[in-house]
C-alpha cells in the first residue's frame, strides 16, 4: 500500500480541500446535475463531409488576423481562399 504524504501547508487550500473517497462516491456527471443550457453540445459525425482536415503552413501574422476575428476563424480562411480561388479562374479564363 502507498504512503500517505503529509500535505506541505503551504499547498493546502482551506476552501477547496482534496477530495476523499466518499467525495468521489457521491459525485455525478455533469449532465446530471447541471442545467442543459450550461453543457457544450457536441457534434455528431458529418453526414456527408464537406471540408478535408489537412495540414498547412501559414505566417503568423495572416494567422494573428485571422484569429484576432475570433471564433470561426478557419472558415474565414476557408471562404477567403474559395473567393481568391474563383477570382483567379475568372481572370485565367
Amino acid at each position: 500500500m502507498a504512503r500517505k504524504r503529509k500535505a506541505n501547508p503551504e499547498h493546502v487550500d482551506a476552501e477547496n480541500p482534496e477530495w476523499t473517497r466518499e467525495d468521489f462516491e457521491r459525485a455525478r456527471p455533469a449532465a446530471e446535475v447541471l442545467p442543459a443550457r450550461l453543457l457544450r453540445k457536441i457534434r455528431g459525425p458529418q453526414k456527408a463531409p464537406t471540408k478535408e482536415r489537412i495540414t498547412i503552413r501559414l505566417s503568423r501574422d495572416v494567422l494573428a488576423r485571422f484569429r484576432a476575428g475570433g471564433a470561426g476563424w478557419q472558415s474565414r480562411i476557408d471562404e477567403t481562399l474559395r473567393r481568391a480561388s474563383e477570382h483567379d479562374l475568372h481572370r485565367t479564363a
